[in-house]
């Protein structure tokens, strides 16, 4: 386990949380990761519900962001499409791991060669810069 998220493990999902004292959403979880890693990104208050206009905001994003290739960096913004949209993040934590939150489960590590997630995962960025 990586002793900078040994506690988050097990948080509860909460749509719009930013807090690890009540729960986080998916954003809120990355964004508390990288803050761990020492990299603050900034904030969006778009509810889960909302897939396009997560999509639409992941896209407008995307020249602050640069894509790994080869190698993947930690931590590494792991942006995840589900149906058509690209509406789920989590953050690549190494050993072809990454850590996310679900409702269904909260805050969970998964590998990125698990079936579920490979077909799923578009891509791999850090912040440029």
């Amino acid at each position: 386990m990586n002793r900078k998220l040994d506690d988050l493990i097990g948080l509860p999902f909460l749509d719009g949380g930013r807090d690890p004292a009540k729960g986080l959403d998916c954003w809120g979880l990355s964004t508390e990761v990288f803050r761990r890693y020492g990299i603050e990104l900034p904030d969006y208050q778009i509810s889960c519900e909302e897939a396009s206009l997560i999509h639409r905001e992941m896209n407008r994003q995307r020249p602050f962001w640069r894509r790994c290739e080869g190698e993947i960096l930690v931590p590494a913004l792991v942006v995840i499409r589900f149906t058509v949209y690209c509406n789920h993040t989590g953050v690549y934590i190494g050993q072809g791991r990454f850590v996310h939150t679900r409702k269904e489960i909260g805050v969970n590590i998964d590998r990125i060669d698990n079936p579920t997630w490979a077909k799923r995962i578009e891509g791999f960025y850090v912040p440029e810069g």
